[in-house]
C-alpha cells in the first residue's frame, strides 16, 4: 500500500526487471558474471558469486488478466536492494482480499498491469534493514501493509509500512489483521462515529472485514448488528457477535431489518455496489451514515463478467446534495489502496486495534491456510464465497507428498477438461450431422419437383399439339 511515488512502487520495478522463471524448473547452475574482471582471469568463474547474484525466492506473479490460473509461482534472481528507510522482510504468511479477486480481473486500479506480485498484507521477520531505519532491527517480528508486491518469500518495503508483532499474536493472525481491520476500524470509528445504542448493517458478515467490524462494533455498548451471510455461515456469525442473522440468498435483507427496526439504521458498511447501494441509502434513518468501500456485485465467476460490470455501472448511485440535506443522512466513500500517503492515520488505527487485540476484544479468525502452489484454490474458495474468515497463503515450501496430490489434482482437473471439451465437440459433430440431415431431408422434395418438371413439360406439349390437330 504505498503511493505513487512511494518506494514500494520501486520495489515493483526492481521486481520486474529481477529475472523470472517458473517455479517447477530452477536452474541447479549459479548465473553466470559478466563483470569484465571475470572475463579476464579464467580462475574467477569457479569461484562463489557474490550473495546478491546467488539470492533466489519465490514469488506469486500475476501474469496477465483472467481465471485462477493466471497467478503463477516463479522463482526471482536477485537480492532486492535496499533503499533509506526501507527494510527487507522474510515473509512468512500473507493474507489474501477480496480485492486481489478483482485485481485478478482486471478490476482494481490500484494493482501496477501484469507481470506484478499482488499482496496487500504480511507477517514475517525483518532480514536487514536501510539506512536511517531507527526503530526497527533484524530479528523484529512484523505484520506489513503495503499496495502490493507481499506474495512472496522475501519483500523490501518502507519501515513505515511495518508493525511489530505482540506477544502472543501468530503470524498467521498478524497476515490477518491489517486490511480487514484496519478497513472496518476506520469506517466504523471515523466516518461512522460508532456510538452506544447504534444500529449497524455488516453485509457478507462471514467475511473479513465482516467478522473484524462485528467484532468492532462489541467493543461499544449495546450496538445491534445486524448481519448478511448464507445460512450455513448464521452460526458462525452469531457466535462472533451479530444480533440478527439475515440469510441474503432467501430473503429480502430491506424487508428483514424493516421488521426488527422499522426507522432504518444508523450505519451501513456497502461493499457490494450497485442496485444493493440504492437500497442501503433508503434504509438509513434520519442521521444515518451509508460507507460504501467496494463493489463485489461486479465479480461473476472466474473472468471478467461484462455484463456483469455494465450492470453495476448502470446500477451506480447517485444523489443530489438537495436530497442529502433534506434527508438529513451522510455517504461516504472508504478506499484503503488510495490511503498511502497517510500513514500517521493509519499507524494511529493499528494502534489501537493492537491495544484492543491485547486486551482480548478482537481476534482474527483464520479459516484456511493454503501454500503459495495453492493460490488458485484459495481464491476459488474465497470467490465461490465458501470461507468463514480469512483465507491466507505461507511460504513454507509444500510437503513433497501433497505436491503428488496435488500433482494428481491437476491431473484429474485437466481429465476432466478433455472430456468435457471431447463431449462438447461430440455434441457439436452431432448437431452439423442433423444439420445435415435437415438439408438433405429439405433437397428431396426440391429433387422431385426438379424431376416433376420435365414430365409437367412434355405433358404441356402435348396438350399443345393436340390442340393445334
Amino acid at each position: 500500500m504505498s503511493g505513487e511515488d512511494a518506494p514500494a512502487q520501486q520495489q515493483n520495478a526492481v521486481d520486474q526487471k529481477q529475472e523470472t522463471k517458473p517455479a517447477e524448473e530452477p536452474k541447479a547452475e549459479p548465473p553466470k558474471t559478466e563483470s569484465a574482471e571475470a572475463a579476464a582471469t579464467p580462475a574467477a568463474t569457479t569461484e562463489k558469486a557474490p550473495e546478491e547474484e546467488t539470492f533466489t525466492y519465490r514469488a506469486l506473479v500475476l501474469t496477465g488478466y483472467g481465471g485462477y490460473d493466471k497467478v503463477k509461482l516463479q522463482v526471482k534472481k536477485g537480492k532486492p536492494a535496499l533503499k533509506a528507510g526501507e527494510v527487507l522482510v522474510r515473509v512468512k504468511v500473507c493474507g489474501l482480499n477480496f480485492a486481489d479477486l478483482m485485481a485478478r480481473q482486471g478490476l482494481y486500479d490500484r494493482l501496477p498491469s501484469p507481470p506484478v506480485t499482488p499482496g496487500m498484507e504480511c507477517s514475517g521477520v525483518v532480514e536487514a534493514v536501510g539506512e536511517e531505519v531507527t526503530d526497527r532491527k533484524v530479528g523484529d517480528k512484523v505484520m506489513v501493509l503495503n499496495r502490493f508486491g507481499l506474495w512472496q518469500e522475501v519483500a523490501v518495503v518502507p519501515a513505515s509500512h511495518t508493525f511489530l508483532i505482540p506477544d502472543g499474536m501468530s503470524f498467521e493472525e498478524a497476515a490477518a489483521l491489517p486490511v480487514n481491520y484496519i478497513t472496518a476500524y476506520l469506517m466504523l470509528f471515523d466516518f461512522g462515529n460508532l456510538r452506544p445504542n447504534q444500529s449497524v448493517l455488516v453485509h457478507a458478515a462471514a467475511g473479513g472485514v465482516g467478522i473484524a467490524a462485528t467484532q468492532l462494533c462489541k467493543t461499544v455498548k449495546d450496538v445491534t448488528v445486524f448481519g448478511t451471510a448464507s445460512a450455513s455461515k448464521h452460526e458462525a456469525i452469531s457466535q462472533g457477535g451479530v444480533t440478527h442473522a439475515i440469510d441474503y440468498r432467501t430473503k429480502d435483507y430491506v424487508e428483514e431489518v424493516r421488521k426488527i427496526s422499522p426507522k432504518g439504521l444508523d450505519i451501513i458498511l456497502d461493499p457490494l455496489g450497485g442496485s444493493d447501494t440504492h437500497k442501503a441509502y433508503n434504509l438509513l434513518k434520519p442521521m444515518g451514515k451509508l460507507i460504501t468501500y467496494g463493489a463485489a456485485n461486479m465479480l461473476a465467476g472466474q473472468r471478467k463478467n461484462l455484463i456483469a460490470v455494465a450492470k453495476n455501472w448502470y446500477h451506480q448511485f447517485s444523489i443530489h446534495t438537495l436530497s442529502l440535506i433534506q434527508g438529513n443522512k451522510s455517504v461516504c466513500g472508504f478506499h484503503l489502496g488510495y490511503l498511502d500517503g497517510e500513514m500517521e492515520l493509519i499507524t494511529e488505527a493499528m494502534n489501537t486495534i493492537l491495544d484492543l487485540y491485547k486486551q482480548g476484544k478482537v481476534k482474527p479468525r483464520i479459516d484456511s491456510t493454503w501454500h503459495l502452489e495453492q493460490v488458485g484454490d484459495a481464491m476459488r474458495k474465497m470467490q465461490e464465497r465458501n470461507n468463514i474468515g480469512k483465507e491466507i497463503l505461507t511460504t513454507e515450501p509444500m510437503p513433497e507428498e501433497e505436491k503428488k496430490e496435488e500433482a494428481k489434482k491437476e491431473d484429474k482437473k485437466e481429465g476432466k477438461k478433455k472430456e468435457d471439451k471431447k463431449k462438447d465437440d461430440k455434441k457439436k459433430d452431432d448437431g452439423k450431422k442433423e444439420e445435415k440431415k435437415d438439408d438433405k431431408k429439405k433437397e428431396e422434395p426440391k429433387k422431385e419437383e426438379k424431376k416433376e418438371e420435365p414430365k409437367k413439360e412434355e405433358e404441356k406439349n402435348e396438350e399443345a399439339k393436340k390442340e393445334e390437330k
